[in-house]
């Protein structure tokens, strides 16, 4: 088992930045794929990035690719989202999601593990 607790969210201007934190409970964290997921009002939830085990590998949604950042730091059992050149059409509530495994994955469904999600609101 393992608790995902996310921050960092908030309310930013277009063209701002923000940086999310996952923070994960247990000593196994190492072992955990991560990944990032939102999900905006009317909208199905949708990939944003994951990241491997050891953080060698990463992927990213086409819609954030070059603006945002995922990275992991295992000594501290946390994961960090860095988002850059914030639009509009990013605001949703962001989840952080964990898996056992070792490779980056992309679908919801692989995910076992979520977080209680962070509001992300981007102002035109």
């Amino acid at each position: 088992q393992v608790q995902l607790v996310e921050s960092g969210g908030g309310l930013v201007q277009a063209g701002g930045s923000l940086r999310l934190s996952c923070a994960a409970s247990g000593r196994t964290f190492s072992t955990y794929v991560m990944g990032w997921f939102r999900q905006a009002p009317g909208k199905e939830r949708e990939f944003v990035a994951s990241i491997s085990r050891s953080g060698s590998m990463t992927s990213y949604a086409d819609s954030v690719k070059g603006r945002f950042t995922l990275s992991r730091d295992n000594a501290k059992n946390t994961v960090f989202l860095q988002m850059n050149s914030l639009k509009p059409e990013d605001t949703a509530v962001y989840y952080c999601a964990a898996v056992s495994g070792f490779t980056v994955r992309v679908a919801a469904r692989q995910y076992d593990y979520w977080g209680q999600g962070t509001q992300v609101t981007v102002s035109s």
